[in-house]
C-alpha cells in the first residue's frame, strides 16, 4: 500500500468513490507533465484568443495611462471627489485589488503547509495573479495626490524629514510596511518556486536564446539532492513568512477605516470581515483566470472540474463569512442605540445609493447561494458566471464602504453627492487592462502551472510505506 504524495492527497481517486474528480487525469507520466507545461511556452503558436485577449487588454491599459497622463496636468480636479467625499475611486480600486490578491497567497502558503495537493495545479499563475494585482493597488496610492512628484515622497515613513515625524499611529502608515512587505515575500515565494521549472524550461526548450534565458534565471539548478534539500527549505521558510501575511496585510487596510470615528467605518468586525472578503474575491479571480486559461490551452486534464469544485467550496464559506459581517453591521448599528450609526444602515438600503447597496447583497449573498448545489459547482458556465459576479459584488461592497460613509456627514448642511467621472472609469478599466495585460505576457513567456509539483501527484511519485 503506498503512501500519499507529498503534497497530501492521492492524485487519482479510487473508483469507489463516484463524484470525486481526480486531481490529475490518467495516462501522465512524468515526461508528458513536463512536455505539455512547457510546449504552452515554447513549442506551441500563439492562439488567437491569446492575441484578441491581449490586443484588448493593451488598448485598455493605454486609456489607463492616457487618463493618468491628463490627470498629472490638471490635478485631481477632473475626478469626481468632492468635500465631504474626499476618498473616491482612489481608495475603492486600492482595497479592491488588493483583496484580489489575498487568494494567490492562501493557495501557495496554507494550503501547502496543510499538505493540500490540490493546490499543485492553480498555485503558480494564482501567486502571478497575486504580484499583478498587488502592483494595481499600488498605483492608486501613487497617483491619488495628482503630483506624484511632490507628494510621493510623503507616502514614505522617512523619519525627521525637515524636523517632521510621520505619525506611526495611522494606518496609513502601516499600509506601507504590510504591501510592501506582502509583495516582496509573495515576489519571492513564486520565484523560488519557479526555479526548479525554470530549469526544465532550459532543458526543453528548442531555440538557443531560450535555453540562454532561461538557464541564467534557474540559476545554476541540476536537481541534485543538494538542491532539492535547499529548495523545500526555502520553500517552507517562505510559506511560513506568508502564512500571517494573508491575515495581516487587509487587516491592516481595513484599520485605514476601522479607526476613525465615522459611522459606517467605526466597528471592530472589519479585520476579519476584510480577510474573509479578500479571499472571497481572490478565488473568484482564481476561477474567472483558470477556466479560459484551461479551455485554451486545453489543461483541463491538469486543472481538472477537482480543483474548481474546492474553489466554489471555500467562496461559499468565505461568502457567509461576508455575510455575517453584513448582519453584524446591522445589528450593531440597531442595538448601540447611536442615531448616527443607524442613521447610517438606513442610508445604505434606502438612501441615494441604494440600487448600489441591494446590487451588492445580490451579488455577495443571494447569487452565489447557487454553489450549494454540485451541479453548479461543476459547471464551468456557472462557476464563471457567479464568480464574475462576486468580484462586481466585492467592488460594490468597498464603493458602498467608502462612498456611502462619507457622503452624508453628522452635519446635513455638509451632505454631498459623488459620481465618478468618466477619468475615473477610464483609470479603474485601466488597471483591468494592466492586469490582463501582465498576465497574458506572464502565459507566454513562463510555465503557468507547476511542473515539479504536478509531478508529485503521479503514482511514480509516492514512497512506500
Amino acid at each position: 500500500m503506498s503512501a500519499e504524495s507529498k503534497g497530501g492527497a492521492t492524485a487519482i481517486e479510487s473508483p469507489a468513490q463516484p463524484g470525486v474528480f481526480p486531481l490529475i487525469e490518467p495516462g501522465h507520466s512524468f515526461n508528458t507533465i513536463s512536455d505539455k507545461i512547457t510546449s504552452v511556452v515554447v513549442r506551441r503558436g500563439t492562439p488567437l484568443a491569446w492575441l484578441g485577449g491581449f490586443l484588448i487588454a493593451f488598448t485598455l491599459m493605454n486609456v489607463m495611462l492616457g487618463a493618468i497622463a491628463w490627470l498629472f496636468f490638471k490635478g485631481t480636479d477632473i475626478w469626481g471627489i468632492n468635500i465631504p467625499v474626499g476618498w473616491g475611486f482612489a481608495i475603492v480600486n486600492f482595497v479592491w485589488w488588493i483583496g484580489i490578491g489575498h487568494a494567490g497567497t492562501l493557495i501557495s502558503a496554507i494550503l501547502h503547509l496543510l499538505k493540500q495537493s490540490w493546490r499543485n495545479s492553480i498555485n503558480r499563475f494564482a501567486e502571478a495573479m497575486t504580484l499583478f494585482a498587488v502592483m494595481c493597488a499600488g498605483l492608486f496610492p501613487l497617483i491619488h495626490t495628482g503630483r506624484p512628484w511632490l507628494a510621493a515622497y510623503w507616502l514614505l515613513p522617512l523619519p525627521l524629514t525637515m524636523g517632521v515625524w510621520p505619525q506611526f499611529r495611522s494606518p496609513l502608515i502601516w499600509d506601507v510596511f504590510a504591501v510592501s512587505t506582502y509583495f516582496t515575500v509573495s515576489l519571492l515565494f513564486w520565484f523560488v518556486g519557479l526555479v526548479p521549472d525554470l530549469a526544465t524550461m532550459r532543458d526543453n526548450s528548442p531555440k538557443k536564446y531560450q535555453r540562454m534565458i532561461y538557464g541564467v534565471l534557474a540559476m545554476g539548478w541540476r536537481g541534485s539532492a543538494r538542491h532539492w534539500r535547499r529548495y523545500e527549505s526555502a520553500y517552507m521558510i517562505l510559506a511560513g513568512l506568508a502564512t500571517p501575511l494573508v491575515l495581516s496585510v487587509h487587516t491592516v487596510v481595513s484599520f485605514d477605516f476601522s479607526a476613525s470615528i465615522i459611522p459606517g467605518w467605526h466597528t471592530t468586525i472589519f479585520p476579519p470581515y476584510f480577510v474573509a472578503g479578500a479571499i472571497y474575491s481572490g478565488f473568484a479571480m482564481v476561477v474567472v483566470l483558470a477556466i479560459p486559461v484551461r479551455a485554451v490551452y486545453g489543461l483541463q486534464d491538469m486543472i481538472t472540474m477537482r480543483h474548481l469544485e474546492n474553489s466554489a467550496k471555500l467562496m461559499l464559506a468565505t461568502g457567509w463569512i461576508v455575510g455575517y459581517g453584513y448582519i453584524y453591521e446591522a445589528f450593531t448599528s440597531w442595538y448601540s442605540g447611536n442615531q448616527f450609526e443607524f442613521f447610517m444602515l438606513s442610508n445604505r438600503a434606502l438612501g441615494p445609493y441604494r440600487w448600489w447597496y441591494w446590487s451588492l447583497i445580490t451579488c455577495n449573498l443571494i447569487i452565489p447561494q447557487v454553489f450549494w448545489t454540485k451541479k453548479a459547482r461543476t459547471s464551468t458556465g456557472w462557476l464563471f458566471f457567479t464568480s464574475c459576479v462576486i468580484l462586481v459584488g466585492m467592488w460594490l461592497e468597498r464603493f458602498i464602504i467608502v462612498i456611502v460613509s462619507l457622503h452624508r456627514d453628522f452635519v446635513p448642511s455638509s451632505w454631498g453627492h459623488y459620481m465618478p467621472t468618466k477619468y475615473d472609469w477610464a483609470t479603474f478599466i485601466g488597471t483591468l487592462g494592466m492586469f490582463t495585460t501582465f498576465f497574458l505576457l506572464f502565459l507566454r513567456g513562463l510555465p503557468a502551472i507547476s511542473i515539479a509539483e504536478m509531478k508529485l501527484l503521479l503514482p511514480e511519485a509516492k514512497v512506500k510505506e
